[in-house]
């Protein structure tokens, strides 16, 4: 009893020091809206909180558009036919087939169905029916499977358990229909952890993954999971995952950012050290994500992904400039890491964002003097 109380003692000392140091340095804190000091987002052309989509990354107009197809009049074709036009390989098709599954497994949530109406997502059950041989619909089945799992249930329960060796079969049958295609493999990374696939399974359906698209960072960031300490790895496993990703990465891939993505996955839940954020492994990683950006083309699908968790360390780190020069890219869209593990992404983001900004100010910024 004695040491929780001597514990309890340091914690709450260490928070006074915090504070006390913070406002000896000038450092900003959140302060009301409407608050005379309080910094405003809108001066430099950042969206209001409310109109923030929770949805994507960053933009992709086709997808909105068909999306709203879809949903209003029921009938897959248009996302038949954004499948089937875009490239098999690349990222943007592993982003447009968990959109879609996102779709239908929330609008199944929202509309379970009854005797008189049909469920929500029942476009994507009449795809499956009426084009069994699509292999953009079988992808998006599976995907839809996985996510329902995780949604629904309990890993380790029967239910878990039964629709992802249902997800797993829907792999299977997707992969036979595009022998080339890495995404029912990708899919088959979330049943893997899920389903506590061996090490020695995992690395079979990995190596089937790189015989297809060996830079794809969405399945890198899948196969991360895997391997991180709260699944089936540990700490060093998953770093060294994620630095051997970065290291074998061709110019202009993303995959050099890979290690932040680590980092931030074994971050620890109360963390009382405020230097952690400027320690040797948060900086490498941190500018490996940097030299990623500027390297990457500007249409990189999976660029906002790495912006947004940029985003989130450099707020913590104090470095408030280059936090603002991420902003600008993302706003409006905040469907990313780490703001998605919110109940409210929307809010979380703007919380971040609001931090840059009065940073920013503090620190002499303005809006004349935003970074671009």
């Amino acid at each position: 009893m004695e040491i929780l109380w001597v514990l309890t003692a340091v914690i709450m000392i260490g928070f006074v020091l915090q504070a006390l140091l913070r406002r000896r340095r000038g450092l900003v804190g959140l302060v009301p809206a409407d608050h005379p000091d309080a910094a405003d987002p809108a001066t430099y052309g950042f969206m209001a909180t409310e109109e923030l989509d929770i949805r994507m990354p960053g933009p992709d107009q086709d997808l909105l558009n068909v999306l709203d197809v879809v949903q209003r009049t029921q009938d897959y074709r248009a996302a038949q036919q954004l499948l089937a036009g875009t490239e098999t390989e690349g990222e943007l098709r592993w982003q447009r087939v968990q959109a879609f599954a996102g779709a239908a497994a929330l609008e199944l949530q929202q509309w379970p169905g009854g005797v008189s109406e049909a469920p929500g997502g029942q476009w994507l059950r009449v795809w499956r029916t009426e084009a069994p041989k699509d292999p953009g619909g079988a992808a998006v089945h599976a995907e839809f499977l996985v996510q329902q799992a995780w949604r629904t249930s309990t890993p380790g329960t029967d239910d878990f358990r039964i629709i992802m060796e249902e997800a797993k079969d829907t792999c299977g049958q997707a992969a036979l229909l595009a022998p080339g295609d890495p995404i029912p493999y990708i899919v088959e990374l979330s049943v893997a952890r899920g389903m506590k696939y061996s090490q020695a399974e995992f690395e079979q359906l990995w190596l089937k993954i790189l015989d297809r698209a060996p830079a794809h960072m969405g399945a890198h960031l899948a196969a991360l999971h895997y391997w991180c300490e709260k699944w089936h790895g540990s700490r060093e496993l998953a770093y060294d995952f994620a630095e051997a990703a970065a290291a074998r990465a061709p110019r202009g891939s993303l995959l050099a950012a890979m290690p932040l993505f680590a980092v931030f996955e074994h971050l620890p839940e109360v963390n009382l050290v405020r230097s952690f954020y400027q320690s040797e492994v948060v900086t490498k990683a941190v500018h490996g994500a940097l030299f990623a950006v500027h390297a990457a083309r500007p249409d990189d699908p999976m660029l906002a992904h790495v912006r947004h968790l940029l985003i989130f360390f450099l707020v913590r780190s104090e470095r408030w400039s280059e936090a603002m020069s991420q902003l600008v890219h993302v706003d409006g869209h905040v469907g990313a890491l780490p703001w998605t593990l919110s109940p409210d992404p929307a809010a979380e983001f703007a919380v971040y964002r609001a931090l840059a900004v009065a940073g920013y100010e503090a620190n002499g910024g303005s809006p004349a003097t935003m970074p671009h």
